[in-house]
């Protein structure tokens, strides 16, 4: 009985081992491309569907940031009397006032960078006046160049419109409005 044992934990530790040998050897031969292979990596194809989505989004961000630029001197003009206000009040804005100096910097710098974007959207080349492709590879260079001028707005900004609004969220923490109690 003990020999049978033996044998048949000696025929288990046989199978086992001959499933590992095979499961090691490869099914699949795997070759890579020699330094002077001349096939040219493939490329990528994009549908016509996804142009036109990519337009319409940055036409949607481009509208976007006009609209933010019509309204930065409003918005600008009116943090600057709060800051005046709680400056007469004897509050300490000069982190709040630095903010609005650098964003009103960028705006300076990015509206132009702004207003050179128009050429592109009026000429929208390769769309039709719906957003629709007509020419893929021109549809190509006019979303590429949209993305590139409105990298350059955001690299012209540089985060400083979320700058100033994190200077204004920690002044009105540190220095919270009063109260107001009810009168009897």
């Amino acid at each position: 009985m003990k020999m049978l044992f033996k044998k048949m934990i000696l025929l288990a530790l046989v199978a086992a081992l001959a499933t590992l040998g095979v499961a090691s050897l490869p099914f699949v031969s795997v070759s890579a491309a020699g330094a002077n292979d001349p096939t040219p990596p493939p490329q990528r194809v994009v549908s016509n569907e996804r142009l036109e989505q990519v337009w319409a989004r940055q036409l949607r961000i481009y509208e976007k940031l006009g609209n933010g630029f019509d309204r930065a001197n409003e918005f600008t003009d009116k943090v600057q009397k709060l800051i005046d206000r709680a400056k007469e009040n004897g509050k300490d804005v000069s982190a709040v006032q630095a903010a609005l100096d650098a964003f009103e910097a960028a705006i300076k710098e990015a509206h132009p960078i702004y207003e050179s974007g128009k050429g592109i959207v009026s000429s929208h080349q390769g769309f039709d006046s719906n957003g629709k492709v007509t020419d893929p590879e021109k549809a190509k260079e006019t979303a590429k160049a949209m993305h590139d001028k409105l990298q350059e707005i955001k690299t012209a900004m540089n985060g400083t419109g979320r700058a100033l609004r994190e200077a204004i969220k920690a002044f009105r923490e540190a220095n919270p409005r009063p109260e107001k109690t009810p009168t009897p």
